[in-house]
């Protein structure tokens, strides 16, 4: 248990990383050294200063500091947008944490994790979910056999009845909130899975009827991830305002049942387990990220705010301020 030294509004990048060192097949497939096999690559300097910061954490001693400082280097090297001092957004950062470090270890194949299926089907180009959550690129990596998963949007033609399947790949979901007052998460579910109405500018083109038809398309998990993510979507455009929904957003902390949304060969297997979360304390410009994260050895769950842990109950964990959802799947 390490906190990380805030660089200057670096508590996004906090919060996300504690959370990141609570899924031990990722902190151990950096640890194990298997990542070396990609450090001579372009993007190798990334993987291993993210590998230096998950050593310095996970191996330090416990209720010591340690400062993100060389791996922020690299990260604002390549991406100057995170430069310190900067209100940034946390699952922006995770995306792109997630996607360097694909580009830097994909096709790797010798070195990935043995125990995990690498059976599943990755595009060829770099896609976007149709919700908004950035996906992956095709090759395999220790990234894609942990966080990518898939889904299969079924276009049908409300003329002749025509259905095309789309498949799309994600590593974070993000969700709709529902309500403004409360609700569930299994509420935001449904209204992401929802069948939805393509009318007037949003016609399909019907490849049977040759122009363009009206129709509904319906969306399903294919592939479900070993370890998913869900993005609560708190910031909304309002007319020409952005502002933050204070949504009480219920979650459990075990037996997710995602069965309801996955395809039949799924649906026996579709269970998950809360394994850390990403807190968004405050206003749209001036706001707080921190992180309560379980710890798989003791089965006890921790506050990190930056260089702050303490041990918090378990009905602590529950949070109105939720912004970031790990859960990892309990088969």
């Amino acid at each position: 248990l390490t906190g990380l030294r805030n660089l200057g509004n670096t508590c996004y990048m906090n919060a996300v990383l504690q959370c990141l060192c609570s899924v031990p097949p990722f902190v151990d497939y950096f640890l194990s050294g298997k990542y070396k096999a990609a450090t001579d690559k372009e993007n190798g300097e990334y993987a291993a200063a993210f590998r230096r910061l998950m050593s310095a954490m996970c191996l330090g001693k416990s209720g010591c500091v340690v400062s993100p400082e060389i791996f922020h280097s690299v990260l604002e090297m390549k991406h100057p947008s995170f430069r310190k001092g900067t209100q940034q957004d946390a699952q922006e950062f995770l995306i792109c944490l997630l996607n360097e470090l694909h580009e830097a270890l994909k096709n790797v194949r010798a070195q990935l994790c043995p125990h995990l299926n690498d059976n599943a089907v990755f595009k060829k180009r770099r896609v976007t979910n149709a919700r908004g959550s950035k996906a992956s690129v095709g090759e395999t990596s220790i990234v894609t056999q942990l966080f990518e998963g898939q889904l299969s949007y079924a276009i049908t033609c409300l003329e002749c009845k025509t259905t095309i399947d789309r498949p799309e790949s994600f590593t974070v979901l993000s969700l709709p909130i529902p309500s403004m007052s409360a609700c569930s998460l299994q509420d935001c579910l449904q209204c992401f899975f929802q069948e939805d109405t393509l009318t007037s500018n949003n016609q399909i083109h019907c490849s049977s009827c040759k122009t363009k038809r009206d129709g509904v398309v319906n969306g399903t998990i294919t592939k479900a991830p070993q370890i998913m993510i869900f993005h609560l979507k708190r910031f909304e455009w309002e007319d020409k305002h952005r502002r933050k929904l204070s949504t009480n957003i219920h979650y459990p902390l075990s037996s997710l049942d995602l069965s309801p949304y996955c395809s039949p060969h799924l649906c026996r297997d579709a269970e998950y387990s809360l394994c850390a979360v990403v807190i968004h304390h405050g206003f749209l410009d001036d706001g707080h990220y921190m992180a309560f994260c379980k710890r798989s050895a003791t089965d006890n769950w921790y506050s990190f705010d930056d260089a702050q842990i303490s041990e918090i109950p378990k009905s602590l964990v529950q949070a109105d301020t939720a912004y970031l959802l790990f859960y990892t799947h309990q088969g």
